[in-house]
C-alpha cells in the first residue's frame, strides 16, 4: 500500500472566539495535484500553514512523507517547497541574487539556481532588483525559490492572485509541468477555474471545514450541478463570492 504524501486528520486552530480551522482531515496520494478551493476568510491559507508546520495545531496531526510537520525538523523541511500568499524576498537584492541566497540554504550549486531561473523564465530579468518585476515575474521568482532544492511535495497559496490572465495562463503551465515531473503539489485558491484546470482533486471549504472532495468534474456530476459555483451554493447555501 502506498503511503500518503499528506495524511491531515483533525486539524483545529483557534484565535480567540474564531474557529480558524475546523476539525479539518484529507489525505493527498503521491505525485496528485490536490486543490484546497474556498473564497477569502474560508480557513484555506491557515490550513495550509498548520500543514506545512508553520503554526501549531490546537489539536489534530498532519503527516508530510509519513513525518509529522510539527515541531519543525530541517530533514523534513528540505524535502518540501512552500510559496507563500505574499511573496517573502530579501531586501535590495536581484532576481539570480535573491534565488542564489535561497539556493545557499539548502547547499544548491549556483549553476543549478540559474538553471531554475531560466526554467522560470526570468534570465532576462536576472539582473533587475524583485521590487521592479511585474506581479507575474514576482509570483515565478517565488516560484523558484520554492522549488531550487527539488522538492518532493510543493505547497502554493493562492499563487495566481492579482495575475493578469496571460500571466496566469503561463504561471498554469509552469504548474502542469512540476507536477508531471512527479513532485506532488497541494494548492490553495478561490479560483473555480484553476481548480478545475488544475487539480486532480479539490476539497470545497467555507468556514474552517471541508465540505466536499474529490475530482472536480465528479463533484459536479454526483450533486447534479451544472458547475463548481452550483456545488457551493448547493453545500453551503449561498452563492460563491471569490
Amino acid at each position: 500500500m502506498t503511503t500518503a504524501a499528506i495524511s491531515v486528520a483533525g486539524l483545529h486552530k483557534r484565535y480567540g472566539g474564531t474557529h480558524a480551522v475546523d476539525g479539518v482531515s484529507f489525505d493527498v496520494r503521491p505525485g496528485e495535484f490536490y486543490g484546497i478551493l474556498g473564497p477569502n476568510g474560508a480557513g484555506k491559507t491557515t490550513t495550509l500553514e498548520l500543514v506545512e508546520g508553520l503554526r501549531e495545531p490546537d489539536e489534530g496531526t498532519a503527516l508530510l512523507l509519513g513525518e509529522p510537520s510539527w515541531p519543525r525538523r530541517p530533514d523534513l523541511l528540505r524535502r518540501i517547497g512552500v510559496q507563500l500568499q505574499a511573496s517573502a524576498f530579501f531586501e535590495k537584492l536581484t532576481a539570480r541574487e535573491q534565488l542564489h541566497t535561497f539556493a545557499a540554504l539548502y547547499d544548491v550549486p549556483a549553476a543549478r539556481a540559474d538553471a531554475m531561473l531560466d526554467r522560470v523564465g526570468l534570465t532576462e530579468k536576472a539582473g533587475t532588483r524583485e521590487d521592479r518585476l511585474s506581479g507575474g515575474q514576482a509570483q515565478r521568482l517565488s516560484l523558484a525559490c520554492a522549488l531550487v532544492h527539488e522538492p518532493e511535495l510543493v505547497f502554493l497559496d493562492e499563487p495566481t492572485t492579482g495575475l493578469d490572465p496571460q500571466a496566469r495562463r503561463n504561471l498554469w503551465d509552469l504548474l502542469r509541468d512540476i507536477n508531471a515531473e512527479g513532485r506532488t503539489v497541494v494548492l490553495t485558491t478561490h479560483s473555480m477555474e484553476e481548480a478545475e484546470r488544475l487539480c486532480d482533486r479539490v476539497a470545497v471549504m467555507d468556514r474552517g471545514r471541508i465540505l466536499r472532495s474529490g475530482p472536480p468534474a465528479e463533484l459536479v456530476a454526483e450533486l447534479g450541478a451544472e458547475s463548481l459555483e452550483d456545488v457551493f451554493l448547493q453545500l453551503t447555501g449561498r452563492e460563491y463570492r471569490e
